[in-house]
């Protein structure tokens, strides 16, 4: 550090550096300032902002505990509208689609779902193997197997062999018995526990064999 001999030295020194630097220095404080001021303010705000959508999707729960269809619409819809970047809103379509399923809207599930799968997430591929089920169940077994072919490995994990069984249940479905039992036998062989896995591999076989007794 310099040394000074006089503190009129010091004093002409620091006048000079804050003549030079002062205002920058000020300007450093200040966006320093603003930009902690902001933070908690974004802080504060997303805490308000979560806790009403946590309000807002305890209603949506009452609403589907009792079955309140017209509610069910009205707060999921909402809950889509104005909370769109949390997690309640995701949840919500997942609970509008059931909805929409238990009463018979097979075609309005089918859009719920499919507008959530468009996304990105494990929430995403949830509705995807939902909506994979629902045209099981419908009979569109050629569309839940496009649908699954469309999906990009490197975005399941995790579900992987959810898909593998849903794969073997669709060729099932299309009396392909050969290529089920391959989709079904590559999940058990992952270590999938679903309990009715073995199950429909056994049950393969002995269809197999009854049809080679005929």
């Amino acid at each position: 550090m310099e040394a000074f001999e006089t503190e009129e030295q010091q004093v002409e020194a620091l006048q000079k550096w804050w003549k030079e630097n002062g205002t920058a220095s000020l300007i450093g404080l200040g966006i320093g300032l603003v930009a902690i001021l902001g933070w908690n303010y974004w802080l504060d705000y997303k805490k308000v902002e979560t806790g009403k959508a946590s309000a807002m999707y305890d209603q949506l729960l009452k609403n589907v505990n009792e079955n309140q269809k017209d509610a069910i619409d009205t707060v999921a819809n909402k809950l889509k509208t104005e909370f769109k970047s949390t997690e309640y809103a995701v949840y919500s379509t997942l609970l509008q689609a059931k909805s929409k399923i238990d009463a018979g809207d097979l075609a309005s599930a089918k859009e719920l779902l499919q507008s959530l799968a468009n996304q990105s997430g494990d929430l995403s591929q949830l509705a995807q193997l939902r909506l994979v089920r629902l045209y099981l169940a419908t009979g569109e077994y050629e569309k839940g197997l496009q649908l699954i072919n469309a999906v990009d490995p490197k975005t399941t994990a995790g579900f992987s062999d959810n898909y593998d069984e849903l794969v073997g249940d669709l060729y099932v479905a299309l009396d392909r018995t050969d290529e089920a039992r391959s989709a079904y036998e590559k999940a058990l062989r992952n270590g999938y526990q679903s309990p009715l896995l073995q199950f429909k591999i056994d049950d393969l076989t002995a269809s197999e064999k009854l049809e080679s007794t005929k």
